[in-house]
């Protein structure tokens, strides 16, 4: 099953996609089922269930009126998630260059205002430096839980969705970091693990905020559909590819992640307690091609534009044109 969100009528509304291919009304296809009509996708997960969905599924939606793909305007399938959480690093490529392994994920946050919809662009300042699209597969939480274990973590996702995870590395670097030189009394060992050292005296501190440069307005594209769980039976085994005008910058693959969907789900349980509709996105592709041969690093998207297209077995095909202003 695969759900979505577009503008209808002035409103956010619920959308699924039939077997033909085209999308209908939700609350139509409730209403078929002899069902309440849900119109958001975020009520949907919430009211899920097994009964509701084989009701759903009975249904022959291809004999529901259909509303034609080129007058769609796409909004991102969830509208206000509580907390949109990135994996940093999670790619056995890019974690050759870490001076030490951390042994676990890494997390960072967007904010739901940076959700962008399919063919909606991403704006950014050329000013901002590098900014670079990052191709991913997030997960989408159905119900609520904390400190969960890796054998039961995706039985707590509802579908899985691309998203974009457009990233700039010049604010990060600029307005988002300062370095500090502790005093010796108060640099303790545990802070310089993660990097090596330059000497004994060595006691710098870099400090990186993933604020502006991860969730600027539009910097996460998303969907267009979320595809449910059922029709992905191994997450950790799905083609990514990602072009710009069509032509393939990065192609990679989830079983290159260095911690698994699932890995990164339970992990984050301990720490943060995961609501329906939470946003889990486990990171980038690392594998360059053509005459991209960093891959998603090659594409500065303040110096071209053009459309980032990010293609994602079973989940489909997600599209952004880039946009620039001036500040």
């Amino acid at each position: 099953m695969k759900l979505g969100t577009i503008q209808y009528k002035g409103k956010p509304t619920a959308i699924i996609k039939g077997s033909d291919g085209n999308p209908r009304l939700l609350s139509r296809v409730c209403e078929a089922s002899n069902l309440k009509p849900i119109h958001n996708l975020l009520d949907f997960i919430e009211g899920n269930n097994r009964t509701f969905l084989e009701c759903i599924e009975k249904t022959n939606i291809d004999n529901i009126p259909f509303i034609s793909d080129p007058s769609l305007d796409w909004l991102t399938p969830i509208l206000r998630p509580s907390k949109i959480l990135g994996v940093a690093f999670n790619n056995k490529e890019l974690m050759k260059q870490a001076h030490f392994d951390p042994g676990v994920p890494n997390f960072f946050l967007k904010p739901p205002s940076a959700l962008q919809g399919n063919r909606k662009p991403i704006r950014l300042d050329p000013s901002w430096g590098a900014v670079i699209p990052e191709p991913e597969i997030c997960a989408i939480i159905k119900k609520r839980c904390k400190d969960i274990s890796e054998d039961t973590a995706l039985d707590y996702v509802f579908g899985y969705a691309i998203l974009n995870d457009v990233t700039s590395h010049g604010l990060k670097f600029g307005k988002d970091s300062v370095a500090v030189t502790y005093d010796p009394d108060m640099a303790r060992e545990e802070f310089f693990k993660w990097r090596r050292l330059h000497g004994e005296d060595d006691r710098d501190m870099y400090y990186v905020y993933h604020t502006r440069s991860k969730g600027a307005d539009t910097f996460a594209p998303m969907g267009p559909w979320i595809t449910t769980s059922d029709e992905v039976k191994n997450p950790n085994n799905l083609k990514v590819t990602a072009d710009l005008d069509g032509e393939i910058f990065a192609e990679d693959h989830t079983s290159n992640y260095r911690f698994s969907i699932q890995s990164c789900i339970a992990e984050a349980s301990r720490y943060f307690t995961l609501e329906p509709g939470d946003i889990i996105s486990f990171g980038t592709t690392g594998k360059g091609k053509g005459r991209f041969p960093r891959g998603h690093k090659s594409v500065l998207m303040g110096e071209t534009v053009g459309i980032i297209g990010i293609s994602i077995d079973l989940l489909g095909r997600l599209e952004n044109p880039i946009e620039h202003f001036k500040q």
